[in-house]
């Protein structure tokens, strides 16, 4: 979070500046000052194990553990801008969200969950009761006829979205496939 803990030094002008290899081997230095050392060495070390070839090539050039995650945190969630604008498109992506012509509730489900997860992964998320109604607006007319019939007969504050999908499934398979 802070960047390199690098050995520094405070020279006579009070201006800082990092130890030289050199002054890091002198007998009277700090322990602390090693192991800030020793430690970026194994956190770079460990990283450039953990990621793939494509990745260690983006990242290859960076002489600290800070440069590297910076770097691949741009690189897999962008800047702020970046960030608001995915945020921004999941959102309306979901709110926009309707089964499309043709496309099988498990289809639907599946791009939903997508969806449903993306925002979640970034801290937007709802209620069960909410994405129970929220695929009850969305189904076609050929649905919305089971979708009155589940709004009617069940509780939607207690059904969850996985019980709607079973109900919408095994109505697909009994009266839509034929």
């Amino acid at each position: 979070m802070n960047g390199p803990q690098l050995p520094i030094k405070t020279g006579t002008d009070g201006v800082v500046t990092p130890k030289s290899e050199a002054e890091w081997n002198e007998v009277e230095q700090n322990e602390d000052d090693k192991k800030k050392v020793e430690l970026n060495a194994r956190a770079i070390n460990m990283l450039n194990c953990a990621i793939s070839f494509e990745e260690y090539r983006k990242v290859s050039k960076c002489k600290t553990t800070k440069q590297i995650w910076d770097k691949l945190q741009v690189t897999h969630e962008g800047t702020t801008q970046v960030k608001q604008t995915r945020i921004d498109m999941l959102y309306k992506e979901y709110e926009m969200s309707s089964i499309k012509k043709g496309e099988s509730i498990d289809d639907m489900f599946e791009r939903f969950s997508i969806i449903i997860n993306g925002l979640d992964a970034i801290g937007i998320t709802d209620s069960e009761q909410v994405l129970v109604r929220k695929v009850l607006w969305s189904l076609t007319k050929e649905r919305k006829t089971k979708a009155a019939v589940i709004s009617e007969s069940s509780n939607l504050s207690q059904m969850t979205y996985d019980e709607l999908r079973e109900k919408l499934l095994a109505y697909e398979i009994t009266h839509l496939k034929k």
